[in-house]
């Protein structure tokens, strides 16, 4: 469908596309008085068709979408007739085989994209309203969307579905999309910890504090922390990650205290602090939504310097998003807001635009 694109560009383009919506919403809020929701009704349907529609029909690459390539060879074998041995991440295998006997690997890649980002509009929708778009686009444009539907891609579609059972209301309806999420991608016990944490334990303060003593604690004894979740078998393989050396050719792998990434963890932290203590806003929904960010963000921060240690910071980056926006497309809370909330759209994607543009190998 995109095949006019040249690979080489085709997640540059994805980023010039977001970056022309975010310039959109930049512009149409200056001087606004926040009753615009309805006029990018239209704009974010295109966009929403978009991004699921170029994001699918990407060409099959191992070299420029990372594990792309392994999925496939996964929906290659179970075409082939290979039994599901794995008991891990089951339902991305029965989903996988099922899929195999069904559809082409291009069609499967297509409804994967369709898992990854429809449970996002529509947690945007539950929570916005009319402002569903403004929220969508901090999704769309965190710093790691395109890399978990195009490289991780079962840990982005658990993440989606993650956050579309706590967007839910009632009870059993949280449980069965966080169970689905979990057996899509086993991590998702993490935030999923933090999110039941939450649900008894609510103090911002607090929280924030055990997320900035983390950062001594890394950077005084960091190897320990590595080596002891590790030595939990915390994800079977994937804690191989915390002690294995660069041999598995991520574009994100590396090493060292990374204060780039860090600072970037750090908005959402601080955009907590400012609704919730400075403001004193309060939401049940929004506390969910940060303690579970804080909880699993500390843990990455402990193993910080481990190779491809933002594999564990997507716990808690593909709620970012989210985090900073959330009060402010909920209530009235700050003067001129409506402008401030595209000033804050722009900055934010300046992030992602310099890490996977600018800067991009």
């Amino acid at each position: 469908m995109f095949d006019w694109v040249p690979v080489e560009i085709y997640a540059r383009t994805y980023h010039q596309v977001i970056g022309a919506m975010v310039f959109v919403i930049l512009l149409e809020s200056i001087g606004s008085r926040y009753k615009t929701g309805n006029k990018f009704r239209i704009l974010g349907f295109v966009t929403l068709v978009f991004i699921i529609l170029y994001m699918g029909s990407r060409p099959i690459s191992g070299f420029y979408f990372g594990d792309m390539r392994t999925y496939a060879n996964i929906f290659e074998d179970y075409a082939n007739g290979m039994p599901i041995t794995s008991t891990v991440d089951i339902l991305f295998h029965l989903f996988t085989a099922f899929a195999s006997k069904t559809m082409t690997v291009e069609a499967y890649f297509m409804v994967c994209a369709f898992l990854y980002v429809i449970p996002l509009y529509l947690v945007c929708k539950k929570w916005f309203g009319v402002y569903w778009f403004y929220g969508f686009l901090f999704v769309v444009g965190a710093f790691s969307f395109w890399a978990y539907g195009t490289n991780g891609i079962r840990n982005g579609i658990a993440g989606s579905l993650f956050l579309l059972g706590i967007s839910r209301e009632k009870r059993l309806w949280q449980i069965a999309w966080i169970v689905i999420a979990i057996n899509f991608h086993k991590t998702m016990i993490l935030p999923t910890g933090g999110f039941i944490l939450a649900n008894f334990y609510n103090r911002p303060q607090r929280v924030i504090l055990i997320w900035l003593l983390c950062i001594p604690f890394s950077l005084v004894a960091g190897g320990f922390f590595e080596g002891f979740f590790a030595g939990l078998g915390f994800d079977d393989d994937r804690v191989t990650y915390l002690t294995e050396g660069n041999v598995h050719g991520d574009e994100f792998a590396s090493t060292g205290f990374r204060w780039d990434f860090l600072m970037y963890s750090a908005t959402a932290v601080f955009a907590g602090w400012y609704y919730i203590i400075k403001k004193g806003y309060r939401d049940k929904v929004y506390f969910w939504l940060f303690n579970t960010y804080i909880f699993a963000n500390a843990f990455w921060v402990l193993v910080i310097r481990a190779n491809f240690s933002n594999r564990f910071a997507y716990l808690s980056w593909f709620m970012i998003g989210l985090v900073i926006i959330y009060p402010l497309l909920r209530v009235k809370m700050i003067e001129r807001q409506f402008e401030k909330i595209g000033l804050i759209l722009l900055f934010y994607y300046s992030f992602t635009y310099i890490m996977n543009v600018i800067l991009a190998k």
